[in-house]
């Protein structure tokens, strides 16, 4: 027999990486300690893969010459550890995949902003006509493509989980949108080892590669200073400041390097300072891969945004209705606060991942109207929100949310679901999330 890879969890990630292995000539067994949906089953069982769900059987496992770990696995579930006591190494999808192909990678990733940011960039290389795909946390998987087409380029969306278990991988150009705390439930709760995982997007750069990331954050300028970066520098900001290569000037967006490009920013599709920030590291990614001005400021210009991001769903009774679902963290909270022009009424709640208010409490109090708590626990909400003295409700469903807001939401104000949450309390992802709540709306 050839080498044995076992992969552990079998979503779009773990079955794409069973693929690519089977294809690669490997022996290959996957093991989710879940249930398989019946279109991952199907995938695996039309290649003859070799599949457990609902347990992880050891000696199944731990005879691995590599496992593959999908990235919702923590670092400390029990199998993870026995894997390591036995040194045998694990990896993610991304890196098993990066092994395969010799497309040039632009990957991703911060704290917010990635997936409107690789949605964006795919979008530009597109338009401009380019043989790419698009993979990570958004699209199929990685693995999967590397197995069955043959792209010139990959959009690739990195979460810090995938980051964690990647090593020889190399990305072309990479984009670090920002820093702030968030899953530090799966990082001992230190800011430290989140931020390390992050930058791991660096590793194995060349100065033939780029590095694209926002300024003006403190904790990437804190870290820049600790690396040796290989590969070129592209900052950018929302304004003119020493050593940027991108900014606002004048209504007008502009890029200085590699090559000189601007358009008047009342053109981007999408609006706000956050969205101002996705779309100059878009454009530089694809000025950086000599795409033609022309096709940046085409698709700058026509993006349609991303779904359950800020997302407009309907106005009823003079109020407007916003699907922010895929906010969950309070930092995206902030972002979708801060761009909303009336008086709101905020749906949050959910999962709390050792969430801290503090960040969104001075925009609450400017903003909001009422609050809506939608949860199974919304004692932590009380406690911190409570005492602004804001028409309150409290929710264990979603049809409950969204008549709630319909009873509080005065005509010319927006009801905003934007939750600083995790959705498993009560949905099965953020999009369920996100998707009842444009149904309910639609319903009124």
């Amino acid at each position: 027999m050839g080498q044995r890879i076992v992969v552990l969890g079998a979503g779009e990630s773990g079955a794409g990486a069973a693929v690519l292995a089977m294809k690669k000539g490997f022996d290959v067994f996957v093991s989710d300690m879940s249930k398989i949906k019946e279109q991952y089953k199907e995938m695996l069982d039309s290649r003859g893969i070799q599949w457990e769900e609902g347990q992880h059987t050891e000696e199944l496992i731990l005879n691995a010459d590599e496992v593959i770990k999908s990235p919702g696995i923590p670092n400390n579930a029990p199998i993870i550890l026995k894997i390591k006591e036995k040194n045998i190494p694990v990896i993610s999808e991304i890196e098993f995949a990066g092994r395969y192909t010799n497309a040039k990678m632009i990957c991703i990733t911060g704290s917010n902003g990635k997936t409107t940011t690789t949605s964006l960039i795919y979008h530009i290389f597109k338009t401009a006509g380019l043989n790419v795909g698009l993979a990570g946390n958004i699209g199929q998987s990685l693995a999967l493509q590397v197995a069955e087409k043959n792209y010139d380029y990959y959009v690739i969306e990195l979460s810090s989980f995938q980051l964690d278990n990647m090593y020889k991988f190399h990305a072309n150009i990479a984009i670090l949108m920002n820093i702030t705390p968030d899953h530090l439930d799966r990082y001992d709760h230190n800011m430290q080892n989140y931020v390390d995982a992050k930058f791991r997007i660096i590793q194995n750069q060349t100065e033939d590669d780029a590095f694209i990331f926002w300024n003006d954050d403190p904790i990437i300028q804190r870290e820049l200073k600790k690396y040796g970066i290989h590969a070129k520098l592209y900052p950018f900001s929302a304004v003119k400041e020493k050593g940027v290569i991108a900014y606002t000037e004048d209504h007008k967006v502009i890029i200085t390097e590699p090559i000189a490009f601007n358009m008047e920013q009342e053109e981007l599709a999408l609006t706000g300072t956050h969205n101002l920030y996705n779309s100059l590291a878009a454009g530089i990614s694809a000025n950086v891969a000599g795409i033609h001005k022309e096709a940046i400021r085409e698709a700058l210009s026509d993006f349609k945004g991303v779904e359950h991001r800020l997302e407009k769903v309907a106005r009823v009774r003079g109020v407007d209705y916003i699907n922010d679902s895929k906010a969950t963290n309070v930092n995206s909270c902030w972002y979708a606060l801060q761009s909303m022009t009336t008086k709101t009424v905020l749906i949050l709640g959910g999962k709390d991942k050792g969430n801290d208010y503090n960040e969104i409490a001075d925009l609450v109090k400017e903003k909001c109207s009422g609050l809506i708590y939608l949860g199974l626990h919304n004692e932590k909400l009380h406690a911190f929100f409570d005492p602004m003295g804001l028409p309150i409700a409290d929710v264990q469903s979603m049809k409950d949310a969204v008549e709630a807001a319909y009873k509080m939401a005065k005509k010319g104000e927006t009801v905003l679901l934007s939750p600083c949450c995790a959705s498993f309390d009560l949905f099965k992802s953020y999009e369920d999330r996100g998707d009842q709540f444009k149904a309910c709306v639609r319903a009124l």
